[in-house]
C-alpha cells in the first residue's frame, strides 16, 4: 500500500492489516481506514502506534470522517477490525531471510553489536529459548550493518540449550528480544551479554535506528555498562518501553 500526497509507502505487515481490517467494517473501504488511522494516530503509522488505538476512539472517528450517510458498524465487526489493526490472527507470507553485509573488526569506530532473537524475515519477533534465529548488528552513531545470522539449531538430548544459545551471543553486547526467563536472562548475562526485553514484535531496523540516535547522543548509564566503558558490575535485566 503506498499512500498518495508523497507519504511513504507503509510496511507490507501493517498495509495488511488495514486492508484485512477494512474488509470486517461494512461501508469503509481500505482508503478511508488509512486516512481515518493518519487523523488518529499521526504520521507514520506504526505497531507501537497501533497498539494504543482504542476501540472508542476509532469507532467515533471513524463515522465522522466519511462523506455521506455514516457506516452502520456493529461492536463485533469493530472488536474484530481492531483486533486485526494490532495484529491477532495476521501472519505475513514467509519472509525471505535478509543478507548478511560485509563487515571487517574495526570499520565501523565506536560502534556495538547487537542480537535480536527473530522467527522470519528482519523482524524482532522470537523469544530467546525458541527464536529461529539472531540477527546481528553492527551498529555506529553513522552506520549500521546486519553482519551474521545464527541459528542454534536442535539440541543434544542432555545439552544445555539455554547455555548453547547464550554462546552464540558471546560478542554482542546487547540482545533484544520478545521474552527471557531468569535462569536463561542469568546465562545470557555470564557470556558479557545484557539482555533488553521488547514488548510486542518490530522490524529489527527500529531498534537499530534507535540505538543509532543514542549512540550519537551521550549512551544512558545502562548502555555505558554494557559496551564496556565502565566497569561492569552484575547487570540486571533492562525492558525497553514503547515509543510512538
Amino acid at each position: 500500500m503506498a499512500p498518495s500526497n508523497g507519504r511513504a509507502p507503509l510496511p507490507a505487515h501493517l498495509a495488511l492489516r488495514i486492508a484485512l481490517a477494512a474488509r470486517e467494517l461494512n461501508g469503509v473501504d481500505t482508503g478511508q481506514l488509512l486516512r481515518t488511522l493518519l487523523s488518529v494516530t499521526g504520521e507514520p503509522i506504526t505497531e507501537a502506534r497501533l497498539a494504543r488505538l482504542r476501540l472508542n476512539r476509532l469507532r467515533n472517528r471513524l463515522l465522522s470522517s466519511v462523506d455521506g450517510p455514516p457506516p452502520v458498524l456493529s461492536e463485533r465487526q469493530l472488536q474484530r477490525a481492531l483486533g486485526l489493526l494490532k495484529g491477532r490472527g495476521v501472519r505475513m507470507p514467509e519472509e525471505p531471510l535478509p543478507a548478511i553485509e560485509p563487515y571487517r573488526e574495526g570499520e565501523l569506530p565506536d560502534s556495538i553489536r547487537i542480537a535480536c532473537t527473530s522467527d522470519g524475515g528482519e523482524r524482532l519477533d522470537g523469544s530467546f529459548g525458541s527464536c529461529a534465529r539472531f540477527l546481528v548488528y553492527q551498529i555506529s552513531p553513522s552506520a549500521s550493518r546486519l553482519i551474521d545470522l545464527r541459528e542454534p539449531g536442535p539440541a543434544a538430548p542432555h545439552e544445555d540449550r539455554h547455555a548453547r544459545r547464550a554462546e552464540l551471543l558471546h560478542d554482542c553486547q546487547l540482545l533484544y528480544t520478545l521474552s527471557i526467563g531468569g535462569p536463561a536472562a542469568a546465562k545470557v548475562i555470564r557470556v558479557g551479554t545484557h539482555p533488553v526485553k521488547v514488548m510486542r514484535p518490530i522490524p529489527a531496523r527500529e531498534i537499530v535506528e534507535e540505538l543509532q540516535q543514542v549512540l550519537a547522543s551521550a549512551p544512558p548509564p545502562w548502555l555505558a555498562k554494557a559496551m564496556g566503558s565502565e566497569p561492569a558490575p552484575r547487570v540486571s535485566m533492562s525492558e525497553k518501553e514503547d515509543t510512538p
